[in-house]
């Protein structure tokens, strides 16, 4: 089978997209989906998304990780799929579209920025070291003061596979902060297994935690490997998080087609 496909980044995080508003991708297979991922042998990507139609929607977003398997909510991904949609002519102001966490808005900024709005967060942890959140896929936070230094893939593999969160998994954040209303974190991600440049949902969690207001608005800077990001939010207590924005950058990258 041929499969027409574009890549897209945002802030270095980056996916293969494919438009199956006709349902003809649907069958793809976790092997396959792993093979066009592939950096060596394939496309090469951190993930995988299809372009769903669904009434009542703008689109659906159904999302893979780079290992094959269909994944929790991707931030960076939900970012570059409505910048997709917006270049094949699904032409909107604000967007409705439905993901595996359920319903997201977003816009599109005048300044080309893709604004994506997360869901509320009910819920942190807070243990001796870290914090434990789900911002639309399962996170670990945890602050340091030497985050560039830290060897992000092996520390957090060994949090990802510890006996605790081996089962389901778990993404690893590590964040340090630069100024009270700006943040430097690097993640590690499960379903890829390495360190990806940037992690949407990553970086909502990481600003959650490191809010500035103890309750009403709060705009985080994130600083990323992969280049810079916002969270706009309104904290309510410390386990409250409404009306929660990831803004930031959504570029193409390039398109082709490749036979599987």
């Amino acid at each position: 089978m041929k499969i027409s496909f574009s890549k897209y980044q945002g802030t270095g995080n980056d996916f293969i997209i494919l438009d199956n508003r006709d349902g003809i991708y649907s069958g793809l297979a976790p092997a396959q989906v792993k093979s066009l991922c592939n950096r060596k042998f394939g496309i090469g990507a951190d993930g995988l998304m299809l372009l769903n139609a669904n009434a009542g929607y703008d689109f659906e977003m159904k999302y893979y990780n780079a290992d094959g398997n269909e994944s929790s909510m991707c931030g960076n991904g939900g970012r570059c799929l409505v910048r997709f949609a917006h270049d094949v002519g699904i032409h909107k102001t604000a967007y409705k579209f439905l993901a595996i966490d359920g319903e997201h808005l977003a816009e599109i900024d005048t300044d080309d920025s893709i604004r994506l709005k997360m869901i509320n967060v009910d819920n942190v942890e807070e243990k001796n070291s870290h914090f434990v959140l789900n911002t639309g896929s399962p996170h670990f936070v945890k602050f340091a003061s030497n985050v560039p230094e830290i060897d992000v893939v092996e520390t957090g593999r060994e949090i990802r596979y510890s006996s605790t969160y081996e089962k389901e998994g778990i993404n690893v954040n590590f964040v340090e902060i630069l100024s009270p209303y700006k943040i430097l974190v690097r993640t590690y991600e499960r379903g890829v297994e390495d360190e990806t440049l940037s992690c949407g949902t990553g970086v909502t969690a990481s600003a959650l935690v490191a809010a500035h207001n103890d309750n009403g608005f709060n705009r985080v800077e994130v600083k990323t490997p992969g280049g810079h990001l916002s969270v706009e939010y309104e904290k309510i207590d410390s386990q409250h998080f409404n009306n929660i924005w990831l803004c930031g950058p959504a570029k193409f990258v390039f398109k082709g087609e490749v036979e599987i």
